[in-house]
Formats: C-alpha cells, sequence, structure tokens
C-alpha cells in the first residue's frame, strides 16, 4: 500500500511540475511577443519619421529648398498669407525666373505644410 501512495505522490510531483513548466513556457512566449510588438512600434515610428521628412529630402534644387526654408520660417509666425507669399516670390525671382518662381514657391508651400516644426526644415 505504501509503494502505491508513493507511486501516486510521484505522479503527482510529475504531474505539477509539467503544469509549472508549461506556464513557464506560456509567460515566455508572451514576454516574446511583448518584446516584438515593442519592437514593430519603435520600427513603426522610425519609418514614420523618415515618412514625416519625405517632403524635404526629395528637394535637389537649392532654389525650392530657399523657398521652402523661407516659407517655413514664416508659416512658424502664422499662416502664409498673400502678402508674405509675394514677398517671398519676390526674394525668389531674384535668383530664378518666372517659372522656376512659381513652381519653388508652390513646392515650399506644400512641403512646408507637411512638417510641424521649422527646425526640421
Amino acid at each position: 500500500m505504501h509503494i502505491l501512495i508513493a507511486a501516486i505522490g510521484l505522479l503527482g510531483v510529475a504531474a505539477f511540475w509539467w503544469y509549472r513548466m508549461r506556464a513557464m513556457n506560456d509567460a515566455a512566449r508572451e514576454v516574446a511577443d511583448v518584446v516584438g510588438r515593442v519592437q514593430g512600434n519603435i520600427r513603426r515610428k522610425r519609418l514614420r519619421k523618415q515618412a514625416a521628412l519625405s517632403p524635404l529630402t526629395a528637394i535637389d534644387d537649392p532654389v525650392v529648398a530657399a523657398a521652402t526654408l523661407i516659407i517655413a520660417i514664416i508659416a512658424e509666425n502664422g499662416p502664409v498669407l498673400p502678402q508674405r507669399e509675394a514677398v517671398v516670390r519676390s526674394v525668389i525671382s531674384e535668383i530664378a525666373d518666372d517659372k522656376k518662381t512659381d513652381e519653388a514657391v508652390v513646392y515650399a508651400k506644400w512641403a512646408a505644410s507637411q512638417i510641424d516644426d521649422a527646425t526640421i526644415v
């Protein structure tokens, strides 16, 4: 009889530790999932930040870059009013022809509206 009780006790201990190992495995799997989600969030945040900067990275013309910088500085202090835009057009027209000036100012207004902070520009 005592052998039977010992055998049942050993089976109980084995079942208990099997359950504990299974619970530890589930906990480790959950921790790995959380770490994966955090890494994914960090990666997505980095991609969103790069996407936010994309209008600026597409600028390859110094005239457009100058217009974008001027518009971004003006936009920091308030909306780009028609009077302010006329001043920007006159400044940019000193370094470019009329067609290039229009193109630079239009792109600059769009790019500056995509970026919230002038220091990024």
